[in-house]
């Protein structure tokens, strides 16, 4: 398995930005797809975003989002840095949660938590209004 640690979760304004990090250990992190979920108090674990695995190229990305991100997140990664990032745009309250990264060893993006067999230890975004 793959260890991973988030990083860049802050306390922000509505209609702010943050990019959050996600660091995986390990030589086959490009082997893995990865994803974010979130969770906010008294609510379950939801999918935010997942980006495929590496193929061919660096270039290669196959990215999925929750419908109440799309346009407003982006997901991407970089196998030299064995990181993937979390670009979040116009931010709402609703999208106050501690956010958490997730690896997947299949070639498939899943949106379910459980098929996800590695997890980081999640990092608290809150947006004020």
């Amino acid at each position: 398995q793959v260890q991973l640690q988030e990083s860049g979760g802050q306390l922000v304004q509505a209609g702010g930005s943050l990019r959050l990090s996600c660091s995986a250990s390990g030589r086959t992190f490009s082997t893995y797809t990865m994803a974010w979920f979130r969770q906010a108090p008294g609510k379950e674990r939801e999918f935010v975003a997942a980006i495929r695995r590496s193929t061919t190229t660096q270039y290669y990305q196959n990215t999925h989002y929750a419908a109440s991100v799309k346009g407003r997140f982006g997901i991407s990664r970089d196998s030299a840095k064995n990181t993937v990032y979390l670009q979040m745009n116009s931010l709402k309250p609703e999208d106050t949660a501690v956010y958490y990264c997730a690896a997947d060893a299949a070639d498939t993006i899943s949106v379910v938590s459980s098929d996800f067999g590695s997890w980081g230890q999640g990092t608290q975004v809150s947006v004020s209004s």
